[in-house]
């Protein structure tokens, strides 16, 4: 059941699922009883692009605090819920729009039904999620330790056991810090398993080692057709999370808007600070509206046409530079006039 196919489930106003846009999701790091600064977090990450909202329900404080969070903010809000099903039970009652267990450790089938039921009564979508980290002792024993295969059949044993008691509105995912492993089991249970998937590589890392890491396991599974939503689970700021998971789909052509900046490496041609100004370009293009691409070149020499596939660019000589359209030269700057020359040209590129 690839993403075209797979069951559509709505998450607040987003669906997810049956050929929808593949949804970005992010996670706060805020305690989640701290209303003003979750939600102030939440805002800045939803002009990041975040479109799905996750926030940690360890204890009945922050399961309350949902529903003041929920008036303030526009995104769905989704409860993370570990070890104690009266905290999912809550987390429904006060607002959340879907909430993320792992029926494994909620306690026995009775309580998971509980959970069921609440979310059945409220209309709230289930997240069944499990990990490399959390396969029962059987299935190890079964398949000799951690193994796609005992990730796809702890996930499906999760899902039959919600379906028993009458419920599909289901979100699946199954996560490994191995990322091999885990698009083997995205590829094994696509086969079989009819609900949305939620895709990451769960523990990816640090900013540099997360990224790469995620951006391999999500490329290719999401380049098979596979996964309906997605988070980059970085050891960073929130907001880089959402920043890479949109730069990912943008380059897999899942995704359109915004400025795109393409830059060179530089070399002994270069004799301007080509890092700092590529660094610039993309800070201040973040958010802007547009649906083009900006290139930023170090060499004034090849730099037009090196830029030629992009909509408007600059290349950097020794003092000066190069303002670039469709790879022909507009006009010559001063380089330290190149940036704000070509913020003038993206403000006004409609008129």
């Amino acid at each position: 059941m690839y993403r075209d196919n797979t069951k559509k489930v709505r998450i607040g106003n987003v669906t997810i699922g049956g050929g929808s846009p593949v949804a970005i999701q992010s996670m706060t790091n805020t305690r989640t009883e701290d209303v003003k600064g979750t939600v102030s977090q939440i805002l800045s990450l939803e002009r990041a692009g975040c479109e799905i909202i996750r926030c940690a329900v360890p204890g009945m404080d922050a399961a309350k605090a949902l529903s003041e969070i929920k008036k303030q903010i526009h995104i769905p809000l989704v409860a993370d819920i570990h070890f104690d099903y009266r905290l999912a039970i809550g987390a429904i009652r006060h607002g959340a729009d879907k909430i993320r267990i792992n029926p494994g450790n909620i306690g026995d089938e009775s309580r998971v039904k509980e959970v069921v039921d609440t979310a059945k009564e409220y209309h709230v979508p289930i997240r069944v999620g499990v990990n490399s980290g959390s396969l029962e002792k059987p299935l190890l024993e079964k398949y000799g330790g951690v193994t796609a295969e005992a990730l796809v059949e702890s996930a499906l044993d999760k899902v039959h056991m919600i379906e028993q008691f009458g419920f599909e509105d289901l979100v699946v995912s199954i996560k490994s810090s191995d990322v091999l492993m885990c698009v083997e089991a995205h590829e094994q249970i696509a086969k079989v398993c009819p609900y949305p998937l939620h895709v990451g590589i769960t523990e990816a890392g640090t900013l540099l080692s997360g990224n790469i890491k995620s951006s391999v396991g999500l490329g290719i599974i999401l380049h098979q057709g596979i996964g309906d939503t997605i988070r980059v689970s970085l050891t960073g700021a929130p907001k880089e999370e959402v920043k890479s998971a949109r730069l990912i789909l943008k380059t897999l052509g899942l995704r359109r808007g915004g400025i795109e900046v393409v830059s060179c490496p530089t070399c002994g041609r270069t004799q301007i600070d080509l890092i700092g100004l590529a660094n610039r370009v993309e800070e201040m293009t973040a958010d802007i509206p547009l649906d083009i691409k900006v290139a930023v070149m170090g060499c004034a020499v090849n730099g037009p046409g090196e830029a030629k596939e992009a909509d408007i660019g600059i290349a950097g000589g020794r003092g000066e530079g190069l303002l670039i359209k469709k790879g022909v030269v507009v006009k010559k700057v001063k380089e330290e006039e190149l940036l704000e020359v070509l913020r003038q040209e993206l403000l006004h590129w409609n008129e």
